[in-house]
């Protein structure tokens, strides 16, 4: 009674926008030095997480704190370029791809990252088979906790900013790796099926659009945002997968992203919108909310934040 009593003070009195709750959440979740948590029951950082929250930070006139964490990055790439997991020392290809995402971004701003972002580019294009399959060194990446594997699909978000050093750095093999990539994708029957289960968690879909949007695939995008438009309810909210009364906030914000970047800015909104209510006072949000929660129940996950903020920059634009 008491504790709903002051988060309802905190709503009154707290006068910030959502997007600086978003941000403000993120410098208090930084390790000194370091970088940002996996969630806030934890000090494990994410070199992931912190690497594509630096495209978001910048975006959002946090320079200073985006240049800090990108040097932070440079300063933990091991010498075969890639960026590990957290709390281990394997090496993740998706993970890696994330941080190049952030590092080109600064990278005008900071010379010293041309080094570590073709390093990185260099270990994910060894990670790329003649196929175009992406690989990772550790066989278990998408294993949930209770042993759920997440579709390795959501590779696809690895190639646009390997396409993208290419572009800037002259670097052919680059791009060409990455369309390889993007075609053996491609051929997946399922690739925009949002499946029954966890597999396909409107995050890792999210992904998955997000991806196919930005590497010009928008008829294919199109068609997996038509299943989602389906099942979304009058609140505006959209099953973290079908056939559950639960919702993903992450990936909440990367469809409304996806919508957005396709032209269909009123759905952007209406993300949005669902977004700033479930908000937690702390700037957070939870992995799901709802009832049935199976992803990061009660934990207020970094990605979310960024994706938030992604989603939010899309629809109020840089002055909110």
């Amino acid at each position: 009674m008491l504790a709903a009593l002051r988060e309802k003070i905190q709503k009154i009195t707290d006068r910030r926008s959502s997007l600086q709750k978003a941000i403000d959440w993120i410098k208090h979740h930084r390790i000194p030095n370091s970088g940002i948590v996996v969630h806030h029951k934890t000090q494990n950082v994410t070199e992931e997480v912190t690497g594509y929250i630096i495209d978001s930070l910048y975006r959002a006139k946090e320079k200073k704190l985006a240049i800090d964490l990108a040097k932070w990055e440079i300063s933990v790439q091991r010498p075969d370029g890639a960026f590990v997991g957290p709390g281990t020392s394997v090496p993740y290809t998706f993970d890696t791809a994330q941080v190049v995402r952030g590092l080109l971004t600064v990278a005008n701003d900071l010379p010293q990252a041309e080094v570590s972002i073709k390093k990185a580019c260099d270990f994910l294009v060894d990670q790329i088979d003649i196929k175009g399959e992406v690989h990772t060194p550790n066989a278990d990446l998408w294993t949930l906790p209770g042993g759920n594997k997440l579709s390795d699909y959501c590779n696809l978000y690895v190639l646009s900013p390997l396409r993208d050093a290419g572009k800037k750095y002259s670097v052919s093999r680059y791009i060409e790796t990455a369309e390889r990539a993007l075609n053996f994708y491609k051929q997946k029957a399922d690739l925009v099926e949002f499946k029954s289960n966890i597999g396909t968690l409107s995050h890792i879909f999210g992904y998955i659009i997000e991806a196919l949007v930005d590497l010009g695939e928008t008829d294919l995008a199109k068609k997996g945002l038509e299943q989602a438009l389906k099942l979304q309810k009058k609140d505006s909210s959209v099953p973290a997968y079908p056939g559950v009364d639960w919702v993903c906030s992450t990936g909440m914000a990367q469809l409304g992203i996806a919508w957005y970047k396709i032209g269909n800015h009123e759905q952007a909104r209406r993300m949005l919108a669902y977004l700033e209510k479930i908000q937690n006072p702390s700037g957070g949000f939870y992995g799901g909310y709802g009832e049935g929660v199976e992803y990061f129940d009660k934990k207020e996950i970094s990605w979310a934040n960024k994706f938030f903020i992604d989603l939010y920059l899309l629809v109020k634009g840089e002055n909110g």
